[in-house]
This record gives structure tokens, C-alpha cells and sequence, in this order.
């Protein structure tokens, strides 16, 4: 993420709170009621996205984990067509026998 988006990410969620605030007082509550329903909004919704983020952490499902997981299969695959047939058919063979001796 860039430094700009979350700057704007973090002026739409104080517009957002701004503009909830707003709603509740023209549904009908007070400045005192409508400020604390509005902030328990804002922070029922950080708690939600700081769950969810915390969810894609234990999960492994964060941009950096795939693009090193697309990274080593890059390095594995350019390796594998870099190596000789004779070379290749040793591996083979290598595996084979690990196989076998499992």
C-alpha cells in the first residue's frame, strides 16, 4: 500500500465518522448520543478489520507470503530447466530412491 492511499483511507474513515454523526443527529439523537453511537461504530469497524487482518496473518494469506511463494517456484523452475538430462535424470533417480525408502 502506498503512503497516499493510506492517507486517504484514513480521511474516508473520518468523513465516514463525520458523516454518521451527522445521520444520528438527523434521525433524532442528541450531539452526546449520536457522537458515542458514531464512535462505537468507527471502533466496532477498526476491531472488525484488525480481526480480519489478523485472520490473513495466521492464514499466510498476505501479498509478501505469495509473492515469496511465486518467487521460490520461479527460482526452482528456472534451476530445473537450467539442469543437463543427464543431471536430470540423476535427480530422478534420487528421488526414486527416496521414495523407495520411505
Amino acid at each position: 500500500m502506498r503512503r497516499i492511499d493510506a492517507i486517504g483511507i484514513t480521511f474516508g474513515v473520518f468523513l465516514a465518522g463525520g458523516l454518521a454523526f451527522l445521520v444520528l443527529q438527523g434521525a433524532g439523537l442528541d450531539s452526546i448520543s449520536a457522537g458515542i453511537w458514531s464512535q462505537l461504530l468507527l471502533v466496532g469497524g477498526l476491531i472488525g478489520w484488525l480481526v480480519s487482518y489478523l485472520f490473513r496473518v495466521v492464514s499466510k494469506d498476505m501479498t509478501y507470503n505469495q509473492q515469496l511463494r511465486d518467487y521460490e517456484e520461479a527460482v526452482l523452475q528456472k534451476r530445473l530447466e537450467e539442469l543437463t538430462p543427464e543431471e536430470l535424470e540423476k535427480l530422478q533417480a534420487e528421488i526414486e530412491q527416496e521414495k523407495q525408502g520411505s
